[in-house]
């Protein structure tokens, strides 16, 4: 793709890549379904057509699109803790398992739609086919309970633990809808920022600045989302009607899906550039057949690096780093690598500098990734037992106000919308005076400190939860209810939630600014496959702890009577485990190099950097 200023005469003059322009039309490898010679159905003809769609009128529809799709996703699984202890009366572990595995699972398939998207459909393919299967999947969800034959018998004993379970057909329609809402995540999630994204020019000073708003107004309707569905909507399921609560956001889905395909002549589709997964097969074959090459520690001349002109979808080119040099091998020039054109041969044996150095992106990220997932356990854990908890617990506000167990986690979402103006206005400025930072602390600097946070929650949840049972037990009341406000709970809530401003939110700056561009897509998989770690984690610690801690007469740790059990040693054992982690995070962290790309718009400035042109020596034998 080439940027041209055009003249008076139609005759054009090349600029460079990536230089910016507010006059000259863009040109890119999409098809405008505005356009008569294309449509819909063609989106992946990569026809080049002046750029006329995208921009804010596109992103209104996606916005709205993805504000009512999380509205109704969230919505009906906000409170489902409850639905599934109160309506198919599931013990606290086997709910709390189903929970864990099935978001693991769901936090796995990202992956799996980021790949279909990148090298066959395209994001809006993508994003259509997933939303069909998440409307699927909620209105599955709502018939089991709308339809009597597909939920346990209502059941009024005072000990909801003696009820009837679910049949396995209850059971497996329950799973059915949840295995739709899976497939319906694995397109959504990974596509919808990129598909956004793919609306605005980013070699535009004006679309730049649309796409650090885009990102700015995502956030915000993701945290408003939050908040409605924590509060309006489990209040309805909690306390006037399941069937009404589900209905709900099975509603707003459907709407979901008109906005989405109401926007199609707006919308800009991106011609899928092919699997970045086989680019990174093709560099670690190349290193390999290479092998037995001498490959000097820096660059004398005596090796010639095949380092063409990158692909116009890369905003910026990275330098050939020192670390993992045997993967150095794969882009070096030996007799028989080029075509007469100067093409590879073989991709499978001959690599760029650009390719080599995203893998090493990769690898470098990898290690940073893994350490985040002890401290999401800790979330998960917050959002199935602390539910359990809230339901022994006085949750009156006033007299005639009983404050849902679900919407508790809004006390996390409070304390992150005051925190983070906070950080941005006070704390970062004071910390850039002291570290010269400009963003005051590093972005692992941001991880780690959440990862503290989440130590501090768990310690402090299960010195709550002590206090709770000793109170609990001393009351004698036989359902276990607690003279004790919910609102202790609120300390570890707040610490949780200063854990997602710091950790949360610093994973998600930290895979979009480390990984190369072209490879957001799977920035935002692996940060969903983060969770899937941790939501197995979790389920492993749960049922672990439930098998093994009890015996001789005693009840285990997670036992379905809280009173009997021992969940702050859980907390504890969490806690613990976090501590291990944050050590194991400072050694990654201690050695990790951020990404310093040399930007499009700097090539012809930076003549004598040597990782820019090939050089002039001969192809080694």
């Amino acid at each position: 793709m080439v940027l041209e200023d055009r003249k008076e005469d139609g005759s054009s003059l090349p600029q460079p890549s990536g230089s910016f322009s507010k006059s000259s039309p863009l040109e890119l490898d999409v098809v405008d379904p505005s356009n008569q010679k294309s449509s819909p159905g063609t989106v992946l003809d990569g026809q080049k057509v002046e750029k006329k769609p995208g921009g804010w009128r596109a992103i209104s529809f996606i916005l709205g699109n993805e504000t009512l799709e999380r509205l109704g996703t969230i919505g009906l699984l906000a409170n489902f803790m409850v639905y599934l202890t109160k309506v198919f009366h599931l013990e606290q572990v086997d709910a709390s398992n189903v929970i864990t595995i099935w978001s693991g699972f769901t936090n796995l398939t990202p992956l799996v739609g980021a790949f279909i998207s990148d090298t066959y459909v395209g994001r809006f393919k993508t994003i259509a086919f997933a939303s069909f299967a998440t409307l699927l999947g909620l209105i599955t969800i709502t018939l089991t309970a709308s339809l009597p034959q597909l939920h346990p018998a209502s059941c009024n004993s005072k000990d909801p633990l003696s009820c009837a379970g679910p049949n396995k057909l209850q059971f497996g329609v329950l799973l059915l809808g949840l295995c739709f809402l899976s497939i319906g995540s694995g397109g959504i999630r990974p596509c919808s920022i990129p598909f956004g994204v793919d609306q605005f020019d980013q070699r535009t000073e004006e679309g730049v600045k649309g796409v650090a708003s885009f990102f700015n107004w995502y956030y915000m309707t993701f945290t408003i989302v939050l908040l409605i569905t924590q509060t309006v909507v489990v209040y309805i399921q909690d306390q006037v009607s399941w069937i009404i609560g589900f209905s709900i956001p099975t509603g707003l889905m459907a709407l979901a899906v008109i906005m989405f395909f109401a926007g199609m002549n707006r919308y800009i589709y991106v011609k899928p550039e092919g699997s970045i997964f086989s680019g990174i097969a093709q560099v670690i074959v190349a290193a390999r057949k290479k092998r037995k090459l001498k490959v000097p520690a820096e660059d004398d001349g005596t090796v010639t690096y095949y380092n063409p002109t990158i692909k116009s979808s890369v905003l910026s080119k990275l330098h050939r780093s020192n670390q993992f040099r045997f993967l150095d091998k794969a882009a070096v020039i030996t007799e028989g690598d080029l075509t007469p054109e100067g093409a590879p041969a073989d991709k499978w044996r001959l690599c760029s500098v650009q390719e080599v150095e995203e893998v090493k992106c990769l690898i470098r990220i990898v290690p940073v990734w893994s350490a985040g997932i002890i401290s999401l356990a800790a979330m998960t854990t917050q959002g199935t037992f602390t539910v359990s908890q809230a339901l022994k617990m006085d949750r009156h506000l006033g007299p005639n106000f009983e404050i849902p167990a679900g919407s508790l986690s809004v006390i996390s979402l409070l304390t992150i919308g005051v925190f983070l103006p906070f950080y941005d206005r006070v704390f970062v400025p004071f910390m850039r005076r002291i570290t010269g930072h400009k963003s005051g602390i590093t972005l692992l600097q941001r991880i780690g400190t959440g990862i503290v946070f989440a130590i501090f929650s768990m310690i402090v949840a299960g010195i709550v939860e002590r206090m709770r049972r000793r109170r609990s037990i001393s009351a004698g009341d036989p359902t276990g209810m607690t003279p004790m406000s919910v609102f202790w709970l609120s300390p570890q809530l707040i610490l949780m939630g200063l854990c997602e401003a710091f950790n949360i939110i610093g994973q998600i700056e930290f895979f979009n600014s480390q990984f190369p561009e072209h490879m957001r897509s799977i920035a935002n998989s692996l940060f969903s496959l983060s969770f899937a770690g941790s939501n197995y984690l979790s389920s492993f610690l749960v049922t672990f702890v439930h098998k093994f801690s009890g015996g001789h007469d005693r009840p285990d740790w997670l036992n379905k009577n809280l009173n009997a059990g021992k969940l702050d040693y859980f907390y504890y054992l969490i806690a613990v485990l976090g501590v291990f982690n944050l050590v194991y995070f400072w050694y990654c962290a201690r050695g990790y190099r951020y990404k310093v790309p040399l930007q499009i718009g700097d090539f012809e400035e930076d003549k004598r950097s040597d990782d820019l042109e090939m050089t002039s020596t001969k192809p080694m034998k």
